[in-house]
């Protein structure tokens, strides 16, 4: 069976960085079909689909409510020629009814063990319509590692430089923070993997630098430590959410290599200046995630608070505005008062407005978005503090012997400076 996966193209926000990380959740998924399937996958940010290929059945993975509109335009395509569609991801679950409209099938929820039934209905020409697995979530022991042998990886370099790999120890989140889907998407209990699965999927990624997306590695202690622990052989180098803020994890996450994590930044208190600190102190770089537009946000506020980023030496920050993506309890509150101003998912990118605030216009808040980033990098700008991020690395793998000495001159030419360790 040919099976073309396809992972829908989307407009990039205008202050992103210029490189592509390598999709996931596609790969992931790939890696819970059966032998007997031959894999085709077109990651369209980057390669253009050539719809006259011979091709058998086709799925359509989207992660961003941005790509769902893209996804069903490639569906519709495909579907005309007679093929067979199905849909799953992220961004699939989070609009599902929609998404209908344009499928043969939706998957919903987390493929393995799922996907030898769906391949014999397919085969049987019995396709269900929907496959709702959403509440009947497999063990999470039969994860494997994710099918990485299907990404150009001439393509995820950015100008030469080895960026990273994704990989997850874990599925689930038991917080359940305002703007995010997860507590619907992977449910509210912490389900970590076996930590020998996942040393041996890391070990086995030809690649020194990982990004572990896990919603969060700040939910066990215990289990942290044990990771932490293991992944100290592996001298491999990699960024993630959250690390729990304890000072015997944060030792541990930088003996295990810990580059820089992902923050979210909400307020300006002591709590997060503190915490900051101790991510630095531990060699730890913080990227700040910055959400604009909470309930709680004045334009006074927002303004202390880009003051406040500046104080506490973030070596990078990423901005974006409350964004209501379906399933979410930001998506409840705001639709239940009348605040949401549109229903076009192309502009819920999270960098543009479209619900109403309650202290500003949505104008004001898309200016003070632009305010954010202007002010945070106009002493530095962006391409400059990446490129100390990455010095950050290069002296990380200098000292345990991991450096591949073609990154420095090839990290000068991507970032516009010399990357002097």
């Amino acid at each position: 069976m040919k099976f073309k996966l396809i992972y829908p193209k989307w407009a990039k926000l205008a202050r992103q960085t210029e490189f592509h990380l390598p999709p996931h959740g596609p790969v992931v998924f790939a890696a819970a079909l059966p032998d007997f399937v031959d894999i085709d996958f077109v990651d369209e940010n980057l390669e253009t689909i050539n719809f006259d290929d011979p091709v058998d059945f086709v799925g359509i993975s989207m992660m961003l409510t941005v790509q769902v509109k893209r996804g069903w335009e490639i569906a519709d395509i495909y579907r005309k020629k007679g093929v067979k569609v199905i849909f799953g991801g992220i961004a699939a679950m989070l609009h599902a009814e929609e998404t209908m409209e344009h499928a043969d099938s939706v998957f919903l929820g987390e493929a393995e063990s799922r996907m030898e039934q769906v391949l014999e209905d397919f085969r049987r020409d019995n396709l269900q319509s929907c496959y709702n697995f959403i509440d009947q979530r497999p063990d999470i022991g039969l994860v494997g590692p994710a099918r990485r042998d299907l990404l150009n990886r001439k393509l995820y370099n950015y100008k030469g430089v080895q960026m990273v790999d994704l990989v997850h120890a874990s599925r689930g989140c038991r917080f359940n923070c305002y703007p995010c889907a997860v507590s619907y998407l992977g449910g509210r209990d912490f389900r970590p993997r076996p930590i020998d699965r996942a040393i041996e999927e890391m070990a086995g990624i030809d690649n020194n630098r990982l990004f572990i997306v896990d919603n969060s590695l700040a939910q066990n202690t215990q289990w942290e430590m044990d990771l932490f622990r293991e992944m100290i052989p592996l001298k491999k180098k990699w960024c993630s959410h959250p690390i729990e803020d304890k000072p015997e994890v944060l030792d541990m996450a930088a003996r295990a290599g810990a580059w820089y994590v992902y923050q979210a930044v909400f307020d300006t208190s002591d709590l997060i200046r503190e915490r900051i600190k101790r991510y630095h102190d531990h060699g730890i770089g913080v990227e700040g995630t910055i959400l604009l537009g909470l309930d709680n946000h004045t334009e006074d506020s927002i303004r202390r608070l880009i003051d406040f980023l500046l104080e506490i030496e973030l070596d990078l920050a990423e901005f974006t505005v409350l964004t209501p993506f379906p399933h979410t309890r930001a998506f409840a509150d705001l639709e239940r008062e009348n605040r949401i101003l549109t229903y076009d998912w192309d502009k819920y990118s999270a960098d543009r407005v479209v619900y109403q605030p309650k202290h500003m216009s949505p104008e004001k808040l898309q200016e003070l978005l632009d305010y954010a980033w202007n002010s945070f990098y106009a002493d530095e700008p962006q391409k400059i503090k990446m490129v100390k991020l990455f010095q950050q690395v290069v002296r990380k793998e200098m000292e345990d012997g991991t450096f591949q000495s073609r990154d420095r001159n090839l990290a000068g030419q991507a970032f516009g400076r010399a990357a002097r360790p």
